[in-house]
């Protein structure tokens, strides 16, 4: 009976926690359907228009093209810093590694206004240039290149070092080591590292705004958006976004799934041919 209970309430809890999580999504994209300019359920009328209003819209294909120029020199300055400080941490026995390290992740515990602020003062101010989607860049590799860092390291720390003394003895330049055989090994962390950079680019506003200047990226126009006054519009970009999220989100696991179903019938072949193959060597009894 108490495990019939805590069944009950589990199931319960895992109710009412996703229905708190997803109902206000739900209603958010409901109304992206409705004909209303006031975003309401009420006298509801079926419509597509607020998604043709939503992909006329200059000024957020603007902010879209700088959301992806600011991802892509994020990824080019986050993950060469990210795997350099994971590289030095774990590969050099240096003094004060403890202290380099603090002062690596230290941009992931400052506020991104501090960090916007200090970038565009920076550069901006005592520097002279001109402030643009390229200082926002800057501004977010600051903390980003320090998750990408957390990822290599995670993945460093597993890695056998005799693989690369090895590789030394045999010959190979240490160029030809890191290319050959720590890049192989780091493949999926840099992936992930990658991915990592890329969303947390895109999505970011606090430190963006306060370093992009007169610019703006798309999170910066969907929030200027809503302060301006909620439009079906803007929920037909969110109904889009979402949508987009949970089809590659179903694609990534479908695809490991396949995967892992591949892998599993080449793990049972090998065994199968294994077995065959001691049978058929085995002598016969007398």
């Amino acid at each position: 009976m108490p495990d019939r209970l805590l069944t009950l309430f589990t199931r319960l809890y895992l109710g009412v926690f996703f229905l708190y999580l997803l109902f206000p999504l739900g209603y958010m994209m409901l109304l992206a359907f409705n004909n209303s300019r006031i975003p309401t359920h009420r006298n509801f009328d079926p419509t597509l228009r607020w998604f043709g209003e939503a992909w006329s819209n200059n000024r957020m294909w603007d902010g879209v093209e700088n959301s992806l120029w600011i991802a892509a020199l994020v990824l080019l300055i986050a993950i060469p810093l990210g795997l350099a400080g994971a590289v030095f941490l774990t590969r050099f026995k240096a003094p004060g590694k403890t202290a380099v390290y603090a002062i690596l992740i230290s941009p992931i515990l400052a506020p991104g206004i501090v960090l916007g602020i200090s970038s565009f003062i920076f550069w901006s101010q005592q520097l002279g240039f001109r402030a643009g989607w390229w200082t926002a860049a800057l501004a977010q590799s600051s903390f980003i290149a320090a998750y990408c860092m957390l990822i290599f390291l995670a993945r460093l720390q597993r890695f056998d070092p005799a693989l690369e003394e090895a590789a030394l003895d045999l010959g190979a330049s240490p160029r030809q080591v890191f290319l050959r055989i720590t890049v192989p090994y780091m493949r999926p962390a840099l992936l992930s590292a990658a991915a990592l950079a890329f969303l947390q680019s895109f999505e970011n506003y606090t430190t963006t705004y306060f370093s992009i200047g007169a610019q703006s990226t798309f999170t910066i126009f969907i929030a200027n958006s809503v302060r301006q006054g909620v439009t079906p519009a803007v929920n037909a970009v969110a109904f889009v976004i979402v949508m987009a999220t949970v089809l590659v989100a179903a694609g990534y696991e479908i695809a490991r799934r396949r995967g892992e179903r591949r892998r599993e019938r080449a793990r049972r072949a090998a065994i199968a041919a294994e077995m065959q193959e001691e049978l058929l060597g085995k002598p016969a009894a007398v």
